[in-house]
């Protein structure tokens, strides 16, 4: 997805966030906000939003000197949602359709995240999204493939979210291998994160060798890439992977909340919408 010019008020909104998470003086955030300028001044057409948000959170770990302004937030977020399990587990117990309610959980749990939607309840969103109808639902289609396949690829998103989706991989049939981000970025999750949430329990994690918050696949590690373009079935979680990856041809199907109207605007669903989108696949191996 390309970025738009209303993405513009967002990145420098996020940057000034980010340069406050880490700290900045004031002197640093005057310098951080110029700096984002012109790097939005000469962002070159095509760039994703990704892209541009990478070379802010560049700009603010170097005027500051902090590597994970997130880190914190990361963490509190992990420990409120793994807080929130016995209920979340009680409530897949009990569900008609233990798939698409886990896939619902997973959904819900993309709500965390600090750079659309930084402010949130997350027992409401749980509650919202296990009965909110899909704008866009593709789960028949997704349901009959995970029938086909041996394994899955599973993208993760944001740190905390890493929790819901635990559920998730728990009950797939294939074996799930879990990818992070190389290094931080925003609150997405690292391997430190997932493995926090329990994840090396029940899948294999990799991390793509990327410190940005979505998948530009020509600058991740070789290793992952040579997966990813083997993968049978790629799950891809919140709208930093929907950004970078909706035009790539894969077998992906995307889940996320729409927390964004110039997302929307691409994807053709309503902000505040939930979504299950085949992307553009490819034949199976």
């Amino acid at each position: 997805m390309q970025t738009y010019l209303d993405c513009y008020p967002c990145v420098l909104r996020q940057a000034l966030e980010a340069a406050r998470m880490a700290k900045a003086t004031a002197v640093q955030e005057w310098e951080i906000v110029q700096q984002t300028l012109g790097l939005l001044q000469a962002t070159p057409p095509g760039s994703t939003p990704p892209e541009i948000g990478d070379g802010v959170h560049r700009i603010v770990r170097k005027v500051t000197g902090n590597q994970d302004p997130y880190r914190k937030v990361k963490q509190e977020s992990t420990q409120k949602a793994l807080a929130l399990l016995p209920r979340l587990r009680e409530i897949l117990a009990e569900a008609e359709d233990p798939l698409e309610t886990a896939i619902r959980l997973s959904i819900a749990g993309n709500i965390i995240d600090f750079g659309p939607n930084p402010v949130y309840d997350l027992w409401e969103v749980v509650n919202r999204v296990l009965h909110q109808p899909f704008s866009i639902n593709d789960l028949p289609v997704l349901r009959q493939r995970l029938g086909e396949v041996r394994s899955v690829l599973f993208l993760a998103d944001n740190a905390g979210e890493t929790v819901f989706d635990r559920l998730l991989v728990e009950i797939l049939a294939p074996a799930v291998t879990y990818v992070v981000r190389g290094g931080p970025a925003l609150n997405d999750a690292t391997r430190e994160d997932a493995l926090a949430a329990g994840l090396g329990q029940v899948a294999e994690v990799i991390d793509n060798g990327l410190q940005t918050t979505g998948t530009v696949l020509e600058s991740c590690d070789p290793g992952f890439r040579k997966r990813f373009n083997e993968a049978e079935l790629i799950f891809s979680k919140g709208m930093g992977n929907y950004e970078t990856l909706s035009d790539v041809p894969a077998p992906i199907f995307f889940l996320l909340q729409v927390k964004c109207p110039i997302i929307g605007r691409d994807i053709d669903a309503s902000q505040g919408s939930i979504v299950i989108k085949q992307g553009n696949g490819r034949a199976p191996l």
